[in-house]
C-alpha cells in the first residue's frame, strides 16, 4: 500500500511540474518595420548629368516628397534645382498581410522626369515607380521571398528568384531576381534598377548603370551622395502609413490632384527644349495601373494578394483575407477611382 502511495504521490507531483512549466516561447512576428528593412532592394540607379535639366545628375537621386519642406507638388520641379533641395536618400514603403503572406510595396521618388532632348518625349513634375515584394510566411522569422512586380512607367514586370515555388499565371514571368548582399548588413537583398531621366524600374540587370550611377542600400538612415558616381549610399526607409504620412496626406490638394496622383504643373523650364512638360503625371502606389491586365489601378499596393494570384502560379494558393491592409479603410474612394480617373500616364 505504501508503494502505491509513493507511485500515486510522485505521479501527481510529475503533473503539477508539468502543468506549471511555461510553453516553449514563440518568437514575436516582425514589426512591419523590420520587415520592410530585411527585404529593402539594393538599388542601381543610372544617372546622367548631362543637360540643364539633369541638375548636374541630382535629377537621378533618390529623395523625399518633402524633399523642400513642404508638401506641394507644383513648386517640386523649381525647387530641386534650388541649392537648398535636401536629397538625402529615402525610399517610402507600405506592408499589408493575409495569413499566409506579407505583400511589401517600394516607393522610389524623383523631383524630375526630365529628357535633354527635342523628339518625341515628354518631362513632368514629380515622378514614382515602384514595386511590390510577395513574402510567403513560411515560420522562419522574415519569411521567404517568391516574388516581385516591378513598375516601369504604365507597365508592369514580374520577377523571381532562384528557386521559387511561384511560376507564371495569367502574366508570364519577365525574368529572374537577382539577390546581393549588403556590406550594412548580414542578409541577401533583391537587386532592383532604375532608368535614367524617366526612372522606369525593373529588376537588375533588365536596367543597369551605365557609366555614372549610384548604388543605394537599405538602411535605418539615409545619405546624400557623394556624386552622380557614388556606389554606397544608404538610403532610409519611411511608412506611407504614419501619422500625418503618404497615405495620410491623400486628400491633400497641394500635393495630389486625384487620389493617387500628384499634382504638377509645367512652371519654370519643365518642357523647354523638350516636346512637353505634361501636368499631372506621376503616381503613388494606390494609383500605380498597367492598364492591360486583370488588375485595377492601384491594386498592386492596395490588394497585392489578387495581383499575386493573378500575375502566379502559386502552389497551395494564397490568402485573398487581409489580417491588416490601412489600404481598406478607403476602399470605396479607391474603387470609384479606379472606375473614373483618366487612365494613369507617366
Amino acid at each position: 500500500m505504501l508503494n502505491r502511495i509513493r507511485v500515486i504521490a510522485a505521479a501527481a507531483a510529475a503533473l503539477l511540474v508539468i502543468a506549471g512549466t511555461p510553453a516553449p516561447a514563440h518568437a514575436a512576428p516582425p514589426s512591419h518595420a523590420d520587415l520592410a528593412l530585411r527585404w529593402a532592394p539594393i538599388h542601381y540607379q543610372d544617372v546622367d548629368a548631362t543637360g540643364s535639366h539633369a541638375l548636374g545628375g541630382r535629377s537621378d537621386y533618390l529623395t523625399r516628397v518633402d524633399f523642400d519642406g513642404d508638401l506641394v507638388g507644383r513648386n517640386n520641379w523649381d525647387h530641386a534645382a534650388q541649392s537648398g533641395a535636401d536629397f538625402t536618400a529615402a525610399v517610402y514603403y507600405s506592408v499589408v498581410e493575409t495569413s499566409t503572406h506579407w505583400f511589401i510595396t517600394y516607393f522610389f521618388y524623383h523631383p524630375r522626369d526630365w529628357v535633354d532632348h527635342p523628339v518625341f518625349e515628354t518631362e513632368h513634375e514629380n515622378d514614382g515607380e515602384g514595386t511590390t515584394l510577395a513574402v510567403e510566411k513560411d515560420g522562419s522569422t522574415y519569411g521567404v521571398l517568391r516574388a516581385v512586380v516591378t513598375v516601369a512607367h504604365t507597365n508592369f514586370y514580374s520577377y523571381t528568384p532562384s528557386g521559387s515555388t511561384w511560376t507564371g499565371g495569367r502574366e508570364t514571368v519577365d525574368g529572374t531576381l537577382q539577390m546581393q548582399s549588403s556590406p550594412h548588413d548580414a542578409f541577401l537583398h533583391p537587386v532592383t534598377a532604375q532608368q535614367v531621366q524617366g526612372h522606369g524600374l525593373k529588376a537588375y540587370p533588365q536596367y543597369k548603370i551605365n557609366g555614372d550611377g549610384i548604388v543605394y542600400y537599405p538602411a535605418t538612415a539615409g545619405e546624400v551622395p557623394g556624386s552622380g558616381n557614388d556606389r554606397d549610399v544608404r538610403y532610409e526607409l519611411i511608412d506611407i502609413f504614419a501619422p500625418g504620412g503618404l497615405w495620410a496626406q491623400r486628400t491633400t490638394a497641394s500635393l495630389f490632384v486625384h487620389l493617387g496622383t500628384f499634382a504638377g504643373d509645367d512652371s519654370g523650364d519643365c518642357g523647354q527644349g523638350t516636346w512637353d512638360c505634361t501636368t499631372d503625371s506621376a503616381n503613388a502606389p494606390w494609383g500605380w495601373d498597367d492598364g492591360d491586365d486583370a488588375v485595377a489601378r492601384g491594386e498592386i499596393a492596395t490588394d497585392p494578394a489578387k495581383l499575386s494570384a493573378e500575375y502566379f502560379t502559386i502552389p497551395g494558393g494564397v490568402s485573398r483575407a487581409y489580417t491588416d491592409n490601412p489600404y481598406a479603410g478607403a476602399a470605396e474612394a479607391l474603387r470609384k477611382a479606379a472606375r473614373t480617373l483618366p487612365r494613369t500616364i507617366d
